[in-house]
C-alpha cells in the first residue's frame, strides 16, 4: 500500500466532491468509466477511477473483457481512499465473484457513507458482461452494503428471475429487489413499450416514490445506466438525501439524451451527450 503523508490541512483549505467509479472501461466512450467521468465533471465532482475489466466495445457491441486482476483493483481503491478520500461511489461492471469480494471489503473497510451498485450484467445490445455465478455473490456481498442499488429491467429479471412485462409489475418487482438485501432500489422501467417511461424508486421504510416522464425519441441511449447511476452518485456526495439525488439525476440524464438524439457517433447505439451544461466544480471546507 502507498504510504500517505498525513499532516493536517491548512484550517483554510477548501476540497471538492470526490466521487469514485469502480467500473469497466468502455474503449468506445459511451459507457463505464468513461461516461462515469463525463457525468462527474458535468455535475461539478471530482472523479476518481478503479477499474475492474478492460473491454473491447463500440457503437454495435463488445467484442471483448479483459479482467483486472483483483489485487490491482484492490490497490486502484485503496490508493484511492487512503490519500483523496471518498465521498460517493458508484459501483459497475464486477465480472467475477472475486472482484465483488474485493468490493465489498473495501466498503466495509473504508465505511464509505453513500454507495450506489448499477449491477451492470447485460448491454444495450443484449451482450452479457457477467459470469453466472458471479450474481449470486454480489447479492449476498453487496446487496446489503450498498446505498442504492439501480437495475433495468433485463437485469431485475436475472436477479428475480422472472420477465417483467408491464409497469404494473414494477412496485412488487420493487418490494422484491429488497427482500434480496438491499435498502433502496432504483428499478428502472425504460425498456417496456409505450411512450410514457415509468421509474420506482423504494426506500425500506418508506411509500415508493413513481417517477415518469415522456419517451426522448433517440437511438443514442448507449450508457444511460452508467450515466444516472454516476449522477445519482454525485448528487449524494453533494449533499442531497436519496430522493431528491435520483430526481436531479433523472434530469440531468433526460438532458442529455434529448441533447445528444441528432447526433450520429459510430454505426450503432451512440452516447449521450454529457456535456449539455456542465456546472463548475464545487468546493467544501475540508474534512477528513
Amino acid at each position: 500500500m502507498l504510504k500517505v503523508n498525513k499532516e493536517a490541512p491548512p484550517e483554510q483549505a477548501l476540497r471538492y466532491a470526490r466521487v469514485l467509479s469502480i467500473a469497466g472501461s468502455d474503449s468506445g466512450g459511451g459507457a463505464g468509466i468513461q461516461a462515469d467521468l463525463k457525468t462527474f465533471a458535468a455535475l461539478g465532482c471530482y472523479g476518481m477511477t478503479a477499474i475492474t475489466a478492460i473491454t473491447a466495445q463500440n457503437t454495435c457491441g463488445v467484442a471483448g473483457i479483459h479482467a483486472v486482476p483483483p489485487a490491482m483493483l484492490a490497490a486502484q481503491i485503496d490508493a484511492v481512499a487512503t490519500d483523496i478520500g471518498v465521498d460517493a461511489v458508484k459501483i459497475g461492471m464486477l465480472h467475477d465473484p472475486e472482484v465483488v469480494e474485493v468490493v465489498a471489503d473495501a466498503i466495509q473497510r473504508y465505511q464509505w457513507p453513500h454507495v450506489v451498485l448499477d449491477p451492470v450484467m447485460v448491454a444495450i445490445n443484449g451482450d452479457r458482461l457477467i459470469a453466472q455465478e458471479t450474481v449470486g455473490v454480489l447479492v449476498q456481498r453487496l446487496f446489503p452494503l450498498v446505498s442504492v442499488i439501480t437495475p433495468n429491467l433485463d437485469e431485475a429479471a436475472l436477479l428475480l428471475d422472472r420477465a417483467l412485462q408491464g409497469k404494473d409489475e414494477l412496485a412488487a418487482a420493487a418490494t422484491d429487489l429488497l427482500a434480496l438485501g438491499t435498502r433502496a432500489a432504483l428499478l428502472k422501467g425504460g425498456h417496456l413499450a409505450g411512450e410514457e417511461v415509468v421509474d420506482v424508486l423504494l426506500q425500506r421504510g418508506q411509500p415508493l416514490l413513481r417517477m415518469s416522464h415522456r419517451r426522448i425519441a433517440s437511438r443514442n441511449t448507449h450508457g444511460t445506466g452508467c450515466t444516472l447511476s454516476s449522477a445519482i452518485a454525485c448528487h449524494l456526495a453533494l449533499g442531497h438525501d436519496l430522493p431528491e439525488a435520483v430526481k436531479l439525476a433523472r434530469s440531468y440524464i433526460l438532458q442529455a439524451i434529448a441533447q445528444g438524439a441528432e447526433v450520429q457517433t459510430g454505426q450503432g447505439h451512440g452516447p449521450l451527450n454529457h456535456g449539455w451544461g456542465p456546472l463548475a466544480t464545487k468546493k467544501f471546507p475540508f474534512r477528513s
